[in-house]
């Protein structure tokens, strides 16, 4: 940091190397309260939406780029600052990914804006691809996939809707929350070493990472794919935060509770997938099916019952 601009090497010995780019925005009022969240977490979080991105397409990082915006109300108080910062390089000291750069100014409101820029880099030709379960066309060279992959899903899901249910009902309650695993939606766990290994290892088809929420991520998959989805109610993975939810409330958080940043994936039946990779748990959720015009896009399947399953988790501008 300190001149114009950042000079990025990607690193060698390794063939050819291309650079992947992601940018969010962690907007006050919109993904954090200053009321509800400490200043360590908005920083963890604002970095760890970023690395997600990464991690979904197997990428490594290579550095980081923030832009913050601070109103007089936060710039008048340089603990929530330093607060800030140290959740966020807490995790990028943690996953070794500098901060090369960026921008600061005056908020042209009394709220906080952040943006972040994350540049990774995967072998030429092979990221993971939300595309890659399409109708028989490999998107990456070595990889055969067609409907009838299975659908994966790492960690557990509805944990962060569930922490954030409570957070809204007891602001105050969380105000020491340390990032231990414990807390999903204060500071969420990027699965950087999973996407990594479904890379390095040819485990998977296609990958995304579950921002939105299921229902809502797993109909992008789709619609890049151009296939269908059967999902397996009994066999989702339930976040301990939620279990304690009643049951259609859980229904609610595992199906379309956003911010768990765990990673969906297909891969070949032929692929015999771990129950871990890299120290997580991996469960299969599923199937891919052809897409059909008198099948719907995502079917929800209960015992013998079958559903129609709509997207209802997050949608930006809506």
């Amino acid at each position: 940091m300190g001149d114009d601009c950042a000079i990025l090497r990607t690193p060698s010995g390794q063939g050819a190397q291309e650079l992947l780019v992601t940018t969010d925005f962690c907007l006050e009022g919109r993904h954090f309260r200053r009321d509800w969240h400490s200043a360590a977490s908005v920083g963890h979080r604002t970095l760890a939406r970023g690395l997600s991105d990464l991690a979904a397409m197997g990428a490594k990082p290579l550095a980081a780029f923030l832009s913050l915006a601070l109103p007089h109300s936060a710039a008048r108080d340089p603990r929530w600052l330093d607060g800030f910062l140290d959740g966020l390089l807490a995790l990028a000291g943690r996953f070794q990914v500098p901060l090369a750069g960026g921008d600061t100014s005056e908020s042209p409101c009394d709220q906080i804006l952040a943006d972040i820029i994350l540049i990774g880099t995967a072998p030429a030709g092979r990221a993971l691809r939300r595309s890659g379960a399409s109708g028989g066309v490999p998107s990456r060279p070595g990889v055969q996939v067609q409907p009838g992959d299975r659908l994966y899903c790492t960690g557990a899901l509805g944990g962060a809707a569930a922490e954030l249910a409570a957070l809204e009902a007891a602001p105050t309650r969380f105000r020491r929350a340390q990032p231990d695993g414990s807390h999903p939606h204060l500071f969420p766990e990027p699965r950087l070493a999973v996407g990594q290994a479904l890379l390095r290892r040819g485990l998977a088809t296609a990958c995304i990472d579950m921002s939105d929420g299921l229902s809502t991520d797993l109909a992008h998959l789709c619609t890049a794919s151009g296939v269908a989805a059967e999902v397996d109610l009994d066999q989702l993975p339930l976040h301990p935060l939620a279990a304690a939810l009643d049951q259609r409330a859980q229904i609610q958080a595992l199906l379309h509770g956003g911010e768990d940043y765990e990673l969906l994936f297909t891969a070949a039946p032929s692929i015999k997938v771990p129950r871990s990779i890299a120290g997580v748990p991996v469960h299969r959720i599923g199937r891919m099916v052809p897409a059909r015009k008198n099948r719907p896009q995502m079917t929800l399947c209960m015992g013998e019952d079958r559903f129609e399953l709509q997207p209802h988790g997050w949608e930006h501008l809506r």
